[in-house]
């Protein structure tokens, strides 16, 4: 038997601050070290962090990550085991994003990365260029400072693996696992064993699975040992770096760290025999007769052993069953650890939500809620890091700190619900009642007076006053009144949350919490600068119908009941008056449910559908219950609304990524923000294709109409209360 023992990690970085991720790379190594581990491997870019994006341009960046690996080789970091560390390096003219392979306080060869991943919310085209050369590896000139401290000129740079008395051991980076002939199938035909994945993968509802299978995949059929490392938090955007290291075996998982976790180190550990993959191998017939005739792959010479012989002191570890959390969990904690993260970081003292009293705000002080719990439940575990940063941030004096949820949300938290004469009797009842079951520090206020002084002083300028419609105003005078309420109470929430900690006596300022969903900003439905704008908003690309299903997991899970009652209300803004025969709600606003709103905007982004082909998508998928004309005028109200109101998109505030079709302008979905809103040649082809079936019998598949639930066919106003603001 050839025992190994490898370590692999979650690291919480933070993009640019040097000092942090340095203390988190030894503290790995050392724990490494410590469980006997002869391989350590770190996060993709872990020595600057991955999200540092044109801070990678700046040669300070590069050089900065060069003085840190001189410090863990200067050190004893790398004494006895073999690690990999992610840094940006410059060779030449290009800049490469790479794993530097160091053991015993040297560098063994540099592997730079070959597939970038440039999709969705990545770009490491605009930084980085893609290694090409794979048949042999070229020399590499150190830096004169790190060449003369660590008395080495030059090392192998390049695609290649090291070849260890024992066993042979190779880096795959990130996207190079996913791309159409990753390179671990030409390695393993070389006799690589031990695969290093090191990885910056950011969190997306029901995306784990898919990242796991692609690890078993890669060692099910051709054998090996797959280790993978991550990053796991907010590093200082949007993103949230989910961690999930793991350690796969032929195919099976055997270790597994957490996918959302408030600490900042946490290194997972396994014993593994190399001879099952050499077994495995050898019971393959396809795979003996592709080795045969392999491309031979580049390789660095490394007189020393990895492994130990057989040992009954030394326990194998066995696969185990895989840890996937349900899409409600994972709105729960994905956002809360990422908002955790940007509270410690900001230098800020709590958080400020105006609470309306329905689903999305709700929602949102749940999810605080949620970061409350884990944070007590962290330090009763003995993270000192979490217990540091709750006193710090919750103004603990005396040697105190969270022992309760409630207790600690008192100190950090505040929930404003801001009526006004068109709010609710229930709605205030089940904001207080939420706020309460939380622990948070209520207010409500009346902003009636506020709204009435903006009037008068338009009366005195214009010598008008608006009416709402019901009271027969115009469709202008009914949006502009919504509008003054919503700005206003953007306005009242931030100056709440600067002056309300020195009111009571507390140091710092608040972040101000945003609760609109990936729907309405699809949809536009928010007014421009309203309480949809914030500082942070942790459900702004989580759709409407996930955060129902998560308001029912969360009242029983988290402990707050009144959740049930909110997620049963019809969903309503509240802008408008109530009258016996009108109350407004959102879907009939809209025009639209908020179910297809969910299907639009999947198709619109996942399946890259313009007007057309969204059309004939959903003349099978809704065929059984809508006639072509009608699809037809569906898709067209969504465009012609989405592209009224996509201007909003850029004043977007920043938003956890949760979800694939999220609408987010800045760096995931880059489309313009001037359109012609109708769409004359592409509603004109629709307008073709509905005339030339009305003659005909149109066939729709039977099981059409049950891929999705009822479709609601809701009665649009003429006029969009939200359009153009």
């Amino acid at each position: 038997m050839r025992l190994l023992k490898v370590a692999t990690c979650n690291l919480n970085q933070w993009a640019m601050d040097f000092e942090c991720n340095m203390k988190n790379i030894k503290a790995s190594i050392t724990e490494a070290k410590a469980a006997g581990a002869a391989i350590r491997l770190g996060p993709e870019l872990e020595v600057t962090g991955y999200g540092c994006e044109d801070h990678f341009l700046e040669l300070d960046t590069v050089t900065h990550a060069w003085e840190c690996l001189k410090e863990l080789l200067l050190g004893d970091w790398t004494d006895g085991i073999l690690c990999s560390i992610g840094m940006p390096v410059v060779k030449g003219a290009e800049r490469y994003n790479c794993q530097v392979l160091c053991m015993n306080r040297r560098i063994i060869m540099i592997r730079p990365k070959m597939w970038l991943a440039n999709d969705g919310n990545y770009r490491e085209l605009r930084w980085f260029t893609a290694w090409k050369r794979r048949e042999h590896l070229d020399e590499f000139q150190l830096p004169v400072e790190i060449s003369e401290a660590l008395d080495q000129t030059s090392i192998p740079f390049g695609y290649g693996y090291i070849q260890f008395i024992d066993t042979a051991v190779a880096a795959e980076v990130c996207e190079e696992l996913f791309s159409p002939l990753p390179p671990h199938a030409e390695l393993a035909l070389n006799g690589v064993e031990v695969f290093m994945n090191a990885s910056g993968s950011h969190h997306q509802l029901r995306k784990l699975d898919i990242r796991l299978n692609a690890f078993m995949g890669a060692t099910h059929a051709r054998g090996g040992v797959y280790m993978y490392s991550n990053q796991q938090g907010c590093d200082g955007s949007r993103l949230y770096y989910d961690g999930c290291a793991c350690i796969v075996v032929n195919g099976d998982v055997v270790a597994q760290g957490s996918q959302f976790s408030l600490r900042d180190v946490e290194v997972i550990v396994s014993q593994v025999d190399l001879d099952a993959v050499a077994s495995l191998r050898g019971s393959i017939s396809s795979f003996q007769e592709q080795a045969s005739c392999k491309v031979k792959v580049s390789s660095v010479a490394v007189p020393c052993r990895l492994t130990q012989s057989f040992n009954l002191k030394m326990t194998l570890s066995s696969p185990k069953k895989i840890m996937y959390h349900s899409p409600q969990e994972e709105i729960a904690f994905g956002p809360a650890c990422w908002m955790w993260d940007y509270l410690r970081r900001s230098g800020a003292s709590g958080f400020l939500l105006p609470l309306s009293g329905g689903a999305d705000s709700s929602s949102v002080a749940a999810i605080v809620g949620c970061m409350c719990q884990l944070v007590v439940k962290e330090i009763a575990k003995g993270d000192e890091q979490v217990k540091a940063d709750a006193i710090r941030i919750g103004n603990y004096t005396n040697g105190q700190f969270p022992t309760g949820s409630k207790e600690f949300a008192k100190r950090i938290f505040y929930t404003v619900f801001m009526g006004s004469e068109n709010s609710s009797e229930e709605t205030k009842r089940r904001a207080k009642q939420l706020a309460d079951e939380i622990g948070a520090w209520h207010l409500d206020v009346c902003i009636d007076g506020v709204v009435s002084a903006v009037l008068s002083l338009f009366q005195t300028v214009t010598g008008k006053r608006p009416r709402y419609k019901v009271d027969g105003g115009s469709n202008a005078e009914n949006l502009g009144l919504q509008n003054i309420q919503a700005r206003m109470r953007m306005v009242l929430a931030f100056m709440l949350a600067s002056l309300l900690p020195w009111v009571h006596s507390k140091p710092g300022f608040y972040l101000v919490l945003g609760s609109s969903n990936v729907d309405e900003g699809l949809r536009g439905y928010l007014t421009k600068y309203d309480c949809s704008s914030a500082d942070i908003n942790p459900i702004g690309s989580i759709s409407k119908m996930d955060l129902r299903l998560f308001l029912k997991w969360a009242a029983t899970n988290l402990g707050y009941p009144s959740l049930a009652e909110i997620e049963a209300a019809p969903p309503t803004a509240e802008l408008e008056p109530i009258r016996s025969d009108y109350s407004q709600l959102d879907e009939v606003d809209m025009g639209m449910t908020y179910e297809e709103l969910s299907v639009y905007g999947r198709m619109r982004k996942i399946f890259r559908c313009g007007p057309v082909s969204m059309f004939k998508n959903l003349c099978y998928k809704w065929g059984t219950k809508l006639s072509p004309a009608e699809v037809g005028e569906k898709v067209k109200y969504f465009f012609k609304y989405y592209s009224i109101n996509r201007h909003k998109m850029t004043v977007l505030t920043p938003s956890y990524h949760a979800e694939s079709y999220s609408p987010e302008d800045n760096r995931f979905d880059l489309r313009q923000f001037l359109y012609n809103s109708r769409w004359p040649y592409q509603f004109k082809k629709i307008d073709e294709i509905v005339e030339g079936l009305n003659g005909d019998s149109v066939a729709f598949p039977e099981e059409a109409g049950n891929s999705e639930k009822e479709v609601g066919v809701v009665a649009a106003n003429s006029e969009d209360p939200s359009a153009g603001l």
